[in-house]
């Protein structure tokens, strides 16, 4: 039977875990996490500073050489049995996601197997880090060429997805045979606390995976980056926050993968199936309320199709319920926090005041929480705001275009390259578009392109490197030369 929110929550560590123990902040500091469905507090975790980080990352040190010597084949049973873990427990780890982060139920449960995943696939990764031997060229020496854990690993997690952002960087870490330390997002701490504890249950050494939760980011993340234990710095988040990473990690020449912000467009030719597009679009729009950085955020429409999609896209907008996650019919959940709402309010009215239609939602709904309603917007201006903003919440914002050529100018006039999404019948269309788009990532009459199995990253401002796929793991070793001469 799944407990309650409040005993889940009752039963969690508190927010420091070091060496394989909770504990309080150094300071006795702590913080507040907020259900957005309500704006009333659910929890009081301890608010890490510099001491805590202290504490984590040279635990971090000490046992990145054990560690790294445990066989492949232990580490990845670990992987194993912490995903079989989350499997058996989705139903509490999806209600205390929806508790502290606000979305539906069922998107709560999606994300559990989607994360789960990533401790999946990379237990069967751990033992397939490959390496090479041959001779040079000249024949003289034997060159034997493997792979080592890069070190201790700095991990920094998001808001929006709370438990697959943990298990896209902590299952590859393991696998690898890097320790870590770990500074979720302090809105939605809770989930992430939640799978550390899964972790040590599957039999995870102390030491290995040490958290620091805080409301002081910088005051945490900057001494791990300066400590000169840490190897490797992984971060999903702005890029301006992304940027002050990188010239901090720059210091110390720290390895780094960045997974930063997104202007996805998302293209409807006029070839495009109907059904399919519209499908695609409210996946791409509406997953996790708008708040992903994969999600479509200008929506460039042929102008020959533009009223059918609108029509057809507004329909189902409109149809969806907003409300509790945890409320049985619910759609929509709220926003995260009431700075989102807000940031949506000014989009909109700014988008409305250069000329855009609101075809439905378009003004904040009344009462307790973060709510928006789904909203619809034709002939957005390409001078409004929202075009070069990632809204992050519920909104799409329709834009016409005549030709193929200008709907790819529009979609990359962008400093951004995350994801981009077509919507075409034809293939030699979809083949053409998908080589011009400048994006780490193209779907083509899909409006989802993330999984375990396949890399996940972008070009241009939205970041460096991949996680995922057979790239996941690349990110967290080293390359190693053995020269041996031939005698």
């Amino acid at each position: 039977m799944t407990r309650s929110a409040a005993d889940i929550i009752s039963a969690l560590g508190t927010g420091i875990h070091v060496d394989g123990a909770w504990r309080d902040a150094a300071s006795g500091a702590t913080f507040d996490v907020v259900n957005p469905a309500t704006g009333d507090a659910i929890a009081t975790i301890a608010d890490g500073g510099a001491g805590d980080a202290a504490a984590a990352i040279e635990a971090a040190g000490r046992a990145q050489p054990s560690w790294a010597a445990v066989p492949a084949r232990e580490r990845a049973e670990i992987l194993r049995r912490a995903y079989e873990l989350i499997v058996e427990r989705a139903d509490e780890l999806a209600l205390l996601m929806t508790t502290e982060m606000g979305k539906p139920l069922a998107e709560a449960k999606g994300e559990v197997t989607y994360g789960a995943e990533f401790f999946r696939w990379f237990s069967e990764e751990a033992c397939r880090i490959r390496g090479d031997a041959r001779r040079s060229p000249d024949g003289k020496t034997r060159l034997m060429v493997t792979h080592e854990p890069v070190g201790p690993c700095i991990l920094i997690t998001p808001w929006n997805f709370p438990l697959a952002m943990a298990t896209r960087k902590i299952g590859p870490a393991i696998a690898a045979g890097c320790t870590m330390v770990f500074k979720p997002a302090n809105l939605t701490p809770l989930t992430s606390l939640y799978v550390v504890d899964l972790l040590r249950e599957a039999g995870l050494p102390d030491g290995v995976l040490n958290v620091v939760c805080t409301t002081d980011a910088g005051g945490v993340v900057e001494p791990w980056i300066d400590s000169g234990i840490a190897r490797k710095l992984s971060f999903t988040g702005s890029t301006p926050v992304g940027r002050t990473l990188l010239e901090q990690c720059a210091r110390g020449v720290l390895r780094t993968s960045m997974e930063l912000g997104g202007n996805a467009p998302f293209v409807v030719c006029e070839d495009a199936d109907m059904d399919t597009a519209v499908a695609a679009a409210m996946a791409a729009k509406m997953r996790n309320m708008g708040e992903a950085c994969t999600s479509a955020n200008r929506i460039l429409v042929h102008r020959s199709v533009l009223d059918e999609f609108g029509r057809r896209l507004t329909e189902k907008m409109s149809a969806l319920t907003v409300g509790d996650g945890t409320t049985d019919g619910t759609d929509v959940g709220p926003l995260v926090e009431e700075k989102a709402v807000t940031k949506v309010v000014d989009l909109v009215d700014d988008a409305v005041e250069r000329g855009a239609e609101v075809l439905t939602g378009g003004s904040r709904l009344e009462g307790p929480g973060y709510f928006y309603p789904p909203t619809v917007l034709t002939g957005v201006t390409p001078d409004a705001e929202l075009m070069s903003t990632e809204i992050f919440g519920p909104v799409a914002a329709l834009v016409p275009f005549d030709t193929d050529d200008e709907a790819v100018a529009l979609a990359n006039d962008t400093e951004f390259g995350l994801v981009s999404y077509v919507m075409t019948e034809n293939l030699d269309r979809a083949m053409t578009m998908s080589e011009r788009l400048q994006a780490g990532m193209v779907g083509i009459n899909v409006g989802v392109v993330s999984n375990p199995a396949a890399p996940f990253g972008g070009i241009k401002q939205s970041g460096l490197g991949r996680e995922g796929g057979l790239s996941g793991i690349e990110e967290f070793v080293e390359t190693k030369l053995v020269a041996i001469p031939v005698r």
